[in-house]
């Protein structure tokens, strides 16, 4: 016993050795990389005064020149910085992808190696200056102040490269109440708003456009210049786990909020107070077949309602007629819609066919997240690229067809060497790079990046507004949809002893009734979050994703019926998807569709504060067999929905629905 006892302790301290030395090394050999890189920059940009107006001498050749001088047209401008870039240059600017930032605003380089959050990534320095990138995309929520001087470091470092060219700052959306990956990235200084599908239950866009206005003076206090939303696909598969970043399955509702949202972030016209659009997920990612997320394979959209176009009328009607600034298409593959089963990124009918020729659209056109290597964040994921349909290519033959298709920038990766590679080997023509240079430098020019990216400190005491607060929580407040009143059971009187279950604890002190007891509860206030089936998994990524099944378990489905029967039950559902509950539905006295309202909002609807409005903005199906039986392409076609679109009660109405 002793000697297994003995070699188990060997084990573990050889482990422990591996460990430190291999992080010791990483460490080092991140340090002299980083001093490496350093001394490949050049110095800052001195400034220039002509006629008492300054300029930032980006090449540092001591004359200004055309693309440096902000009185000059800005096609001038593009036309002489093109002339100036060498094709590494011109490939680094193609490329976004995600990076990490130190908490205090630091540069990820190799005193940040440690932080998990910096693992996956390369470090700012070398992607801007081994690979000449510009583009970012943060996930981190660190101090609004550490994000100023996040920004601040980076640009500083962009202006020390060769010509200057300022980094374009992304985010994912980041206003949402809860901590949901995939859905918002949790940022606590941000105003909170409903979810996406919340404001499609409210219908309004005069609220819409009012969001995309607050968000966009938040999100220039910290830098954020390109925002990957809004999420124009529609929710008429209902199993699909990014549901909760759309505006329902309704098409003619979401071009309304698609195009108030985008006028909200970037105004009548792209200027310097504006932050861009990228609209996903062209054609429409809402058909994926069974529901299994294109992120993974087999990465196939269904279309046997044969209603492709519905899919379109977001884009048509929504995001072109408010000019979005930039296209992102989905990884799926749209079956059987054009004479090539490749996702749409590969597809040249879509991307230049339909995107370019047809709807004339000429802004930046960007692929979703990892089309081309496989994903190995923190060496555990191991998902394969999603290069559905095109499996059998090389790298270097993926980015071939991404460029030959016409898109102009490649998310989440981090390879311009490979498009240099096609360029010298020319099998890609360089004018065909300087197209997709020229729209991804314009966006740029617009935005004001090349006169002035520096942020000040003082810009962040926008945080904390209280009209933008309040406008949060009025999104909240009407986002809220009553599905069921039995016997007009609310509102509850202020009085009522409630026992509150799945709710916040600070949120539930502020009301008298609310009691720790529920044998001495006239009613239990229950919250839940709509099912999903952990099982349905198969990479480590993809379990963040709430997807598979829409009911609840039987086991846990038969312990929420013995509390929702043991006394007079409200039950809230957060529908980030549409979720299959007739039993609670029938055992519960009401029922209220929640669209990630804070809980104390919620408490104040049941105990009258405020009348509900919302409306259903999807169908909930009455079981799985009817999703089961439903076409992933087609909206309101579920067979005896328990509650149909467009749904909702007030406390003013009596209704029997017999349920």
């Amino acid at each position: 016993m002793k000697k297994i006892l003995k070699n188990i302790l060997y084990i573990l301290l050889t482990f422990v050795l591996t460990l430190v030395v291999a992080f010791s090394y990483l460490y080092i050999s991140s340090s002299i990389s980083s001093k490496n890189n350093i001394a490949k920059l050049g110095p800052e940009a001195s400034i220039l005064l002509i006629d008492s107006k300054s300029f930032r001498n980006l090449n540092k050749n001591g004359k200004l020149d055309a693309y440096e001088d902000s009185r000059q047209p800005i096609e001038t401008r593009i036309d002489d910085l093109i002339k100036q870039m060498n094709i590494e240059e011109k490939a680094g600017i193609m490329f976004i992808t995600m990076t990490a930032m130190g908490d205090d605003g630091a540069l990820s380089e190799a005193k940040t190696i440690f932080n998990p959050f910096s693992l996956p990534f390369l470090s700012n320095l070398e992607m801007v200056v081994n690979k000449n990138m510009n583009h970012f995309n943060t996930i981190q929520s660190p101090e609004p102040n550490a994000l100023v001087k996040w920004n601040n470091n980076i640009q500083k470092l962009a202006e020390r490269t060769r010509l200057g060219i300022p980094v374009t700052h992304a985010t994912d959306p980041r206003h949402g109440v809860p901590n949901a990956p995939g859905a918002s990235i949790y940022t606590p200084y941000f105003s909170k708003w409903c979810s996406y599908p919340g404001f499609a239950a409210i219908g309004d866009t005069v609220l819409m456009r009012d969001f995309g206005e607050i968000a966009r003076l938040e999100y220039l206090a910290v830098g954020y210049r390109l925002t990957l939303s809004p999420m124009a696909d529609l929710a008429t598969e209902p199993r699909w786990w990014r549901i909760n970043g759309t505006f329902g399955e309704d098409a003619e509702m979401s071009a309304m909020l698609t195009k108030a949202y985008i006028l909200g972030f970037q105004g009548d016209s792209i200027t310097n107070q504006s932050v861009e659009c990228m609209v996903k997920h062209f054609t429409g990612g809402g058909p994926q077949e069974n529901g299994i997320d294109s992120h993974f394979p087999p990465g196939r959209q269904s279309y046997d309602g044969n209603n492709f176009n519905y899919h379109l009328i977001p884009f048509k009607k929504g995001a072109f007629p408010a000019n979005v600034a930039q296209v992102m298409p989905y990884y799926g593959i749209p079956m059987g819609q054009t004479s090539e089963d490749v996702g749409f990124s590969f597809n040249k009918e879509i991307i230049t066919g339909m995107l370019r020729e047809k709807y004339h659209f000429d802004g930046i056109v960007c692929t979703d997240w990892g089309l081309v290597t496989d994903q190995n964040i923190l060496w555990m994921v191991g998902k394969p690229a999603s290069a559905h349909g095109v499996e059998n290519l090389s790298e270097i033959e993926r980015v071939k067809k991404i460029i030959d298709a016409g898109c102009d920038m490649f998310g989440g990766e981090a390879i311009p060497e490979l498009v240099v590679e096609l360029v010298k080997a020319r099998q890609i023509n360089e004018e065909r790079i300087n197209t997709s240079v020229r729209r991804i430098l314009r966006a740029k020019f617009k935005l004001g990046l090349f006169d002035n990216p520096y942020l000040t400190e003082e810009a962040t005491s926008i945080f904390g507004n209280e009209q933008f607060k309040e406008k949060g929580h009025e999104s909240q407040r009407r986002s809220l949809v009553l599905l069921k009143n039995e016997n007009n059971i609310l509102p509850l009187a202020p009085t009522t002893k409630v026992y509150l279950f799945g709710f916040n604890e600070e949120d539930s002190k502020k009301y008298a009734g609310a009691i720790t007891s529920i044998n001495d509860a006239d009613v239990i206030i229950l919250k839940l979050n709509a099912p999903y089936d952990p099982k349905a998994a198969r990479y480590l990524v993809e379990k963040m994703f709430h997807q598979g099944s829409l009911e609840f378990p039987e086991n846990e489905l038969e312990e929420l019926l013995k509390l929702i029967q043991s006394k007079p039950t409200i039950t809230v559902m957060n529908l980030e998807r549409p979720a299959v509950f007739p039993e609670i539905n029938a055992a519960s006295k009401a029922v209220i569709g929640d669209f990630s309202s804070q809980d104390d909002i919620i408490l104040d609807l049941i105990f009258g504060q405020f009348k509900p409005s919302g409306k259903l903005p999807f169908e909930l199906p009455s079981s799985m067999k009817a999703v089961l039986n439903q076409r992933e392409d087609m909206p309101h076609d579920s067979k005896d929905p328990l509650y149909p679109f467009g749904f909702g009660l007030s406390y003013t109405e009596k209704i029997n629905l017999n349920r």
